[in-house]
């Protein structure tokens, strides 16, 4: 029997904890609930169709209402529903496995399945950890991670997340978590303090921060790096050329993992299976989730270097590290009948043609004096809203939040479009859409958001 749309509306407001949430924008109004999907759309719960132009949460890479996906996790939860991966296998993990650690650059041949994206990147710091204490390293425990960086909500890898506000409820955290600069060669004077840098240049200075970091540390005390080969937070930073390149050479030089997390830029985001191939790097450990499922059912994974298992390959050793739902095998068979919608489907070929005509739909945005800036890769882009074009003014704590929360996040989901409106860094609009998305859809996306914009400058 259907629930009534009023119970469900008044169950919401009185049973549902939402996340990263503030309830108090509720008090008087009901919550958006969505209840359907179809290709790059979603519908609420009174039938009014939006854009989705965020995937879900970059995760919904195939689209919405994929019956083969559907059907995939029906048959799977028939044939076998659960078992765990904890001293025995089911069919579906081993598949799985095989067929990421085919598509993953370089010798990186085990995958440890977790459900998510944190829990991936908590099980990457333990590796690290027990990794140098097997091999004689016992004091290299240390991450480096950039500003503004977000690498998930568990403890260790929160602390591993460069967003003050997110961590400041709940420290103590993690001890031996680093900072270094991002790479947001937009604001690069000021993050350098040198004027006129080259992007090349910029991106050397940027990496070299971390050999500066290493050595301030200390070298034997370092174990990782994480970076996202586009960081999210603060609004799509990718790389300047050579970034990832100097960073490979530093992490070899003082012997430190370098982690590539992929919850986002993995499956298809940037146009490649894994983020690092876009940018021509091949990392030591890759952490993924999100869009390895297109959002159909949850799992996530670190994918591992051989080398890194050696130790683990005799003798009584054992990782004491796992989930109970981790390759879960309804997920994993869903996973697998995703990427052959990838490979049927060519959606890496797809993201890779259609990325100039985004980012080209959303560069003509330039041209109002709100928009400072519009960065990213693939399907993964970011849009810095400013006070001046030309001296690159942001706005101030207050003026972003009656910008953000006040106008912006509710009128572009009035508008038709779900996407991100975020002031985690500097004040930006993010747009991931699903992999199946094109020209039709760009130019809906470019019409809300000239329109709407056009109206938020008014109002300043």
């Amino acid at each position: 029997m259907t629930q009534p749309e009023s119970d469900i509306l008044r169950a919401a407001q009185d049973n549902l904890w939402l996340h990263f949430t503030r309830h108090s924008a509720y008090q008087q109004n009901e919550i958006p609930t969505i209840v359907r999907g179809e290709g790059s759309y979603i519908y609420d719960i009174h039938g009014k169709r939006y854009l989705d132009g965020l995937a879900g949460l970059f995760v919904v890479q195939a689209g919405h209402g994929r019956s083969e996906l559907a059907e995939a996790a029906a048959k799977q939860a028939q044939e076998l529903a659960f078992f765990p991966l904890w001293s025995y296998a089911h069919p579906k993990a081993i598949e799985l496995a095989a067929r990421l650690a085919e598509h993953a650059p370089g010798e990186l041949n085990r995958v440890f399945f977790t459900t998510g994206g944190g829990e991936a990147v908590e099980t990457a710091w333990k590796l690290a950890k027990q990794y140098y204490k097997l091999v004689g390293k016992p004091l290299k425990h240390k991450v480096i991670s950039r500003q503004i960086a977000y690498h998930g909500t568990p403890q260790g890898a929160l602390s591993i997340t460069g967003i003050p506000a997110f961590k400041q409820m709940f420290e103590p955290l993690v001890p031996g978590s680093i900072r270094v600069p991002n790479t947001n060669y937009y604001r690069a004077e000021e993050i350098s303090g040198v004027a006129g840098m080259t992007a090349e240049e910029y991106g050397r200075w940027a990496a070299d921060r971390v050999a500066q970091a290493i050595e301030m540390e200390g070298p034997d005390t370092v174990a990782a790096v994480f970076a996202e080969p586009v960081q999210n937070a603060g609004g799509c930073f990718p790389p300047p050329p050579g970034y990832f390149q100097r960073l490979r050479e530093i992490c070899d030089e003082y012997d430190v993992l370098l982690v590539s997390d992929e919850v986002i830029c993995a499956f298809g985001r940037l146009g490649t299976m894994f983020g690092g191939q876009k940018f021509d790097y091949v990392p030591d450990i890759i952490t993924c989730a999100k869009g390895m499922t297109s959002g159909y059912s949850p799992i996530g994974a670190m994918i591992a270097h051989e080398r890194l298992f050696e130790p683990f390959k005799s003798g009584d050793t054992m990782f004491a590290h796992g989930y109970t739902f981790g390759g879960h095998p309804v997920s994993a068979a869903v996973a697998l009948a995703n990427l052959d919608i990838f490979e049927r489907e060519d959606l890496l070929g797809h993201v890779t043609r259609n990325e100039p005509v985004f980012r080209g739909r959303l560069e003509s945005l330039k041209d109002l004096p709100i928009v400072g800036d519009v960065r990213g890769a693939g399907y993964f882009w970011g849009i810095e809203l400013v006070k001046d074009k030309d001296t690159k003014e942001t706005f101030d704590a207050a003026e972003s939040e009656r910008l953000i929360r006040g106008y912006l996040s509710h009128a572009l989901y009035d508008a038709g479009l779900y996407c991100r409106a975020d002031d985690r860094g500097d004040p930006v609009i993010q747009l991931a859409p699903p992999l199946i998305a094109g020209e039709k859809e760009f130019d809906e996306i470019e019409s809300i958001l000239r329109s709407v914009l056009t109206e938020a400058w008014k109002r300043l």
